[in-house]
């Protein structure tokens, strides 16, 4: 793993934290395209952010951005068993304040569909590169 800038990384970084803007401040009645796949982009976004300063095997990066969201998650449900309120309502959005398990299953899904994107782009790198090897 090395520090390094990834200029498709970082606009993508850019365009998935535009859509989750959007989707937290104009999605309030869009139910499920909000909370779930909000939480489905949310770790795509992540990752790429990740990927966008540190060079590092694509599994690690998705692994990393699941653990993420799983952690917010499990914070969740402390602060909700523990009757801990977060005040600020920004903070409140960004973050959740209610635990719910099909977060997990979304933040699985995000880990899987990015890693997918990724192997499908390496693969077709690898496709490319060897057409003219020959």
């Amino acid at each position: 793993m090395e520090l390094r800038f990834n200029r498709t990384a970082f606009l993508f970084s850019i365009l998935l934290f535009v859509v989750l803007v959007v989707l937290a401040t104009c999605g309030a009645g869009w139910g499920w395209v909000r909370s779930f796949s909000g939480d489905v982009l949310a770790v795509m976004w992540v990752y790429c952010t990740l990927a966008s300063a540190v060079k590092a095997r694509p599994q690690l990066l998705a692994g990393i951005a699941f653990l993420l969201g799983v952690a917010i998650e499990l914070a969740q449900y402390l602060a909700a068993s523990f009757d801990i309120r977060i005040s600020n309502p920004v903070l409140r959005i960004v973050l959740g304040a209610t635990p719910d398990w099909w977060d997990v299953l979304a933040y699985a899904l995000g880990a899987v569909l990015v890693l997918a994107i990724a192997m499908l782009g390496r693969f077709r790198h690898r496709r490319h590169v060897g057409a003219y090897a020959l």
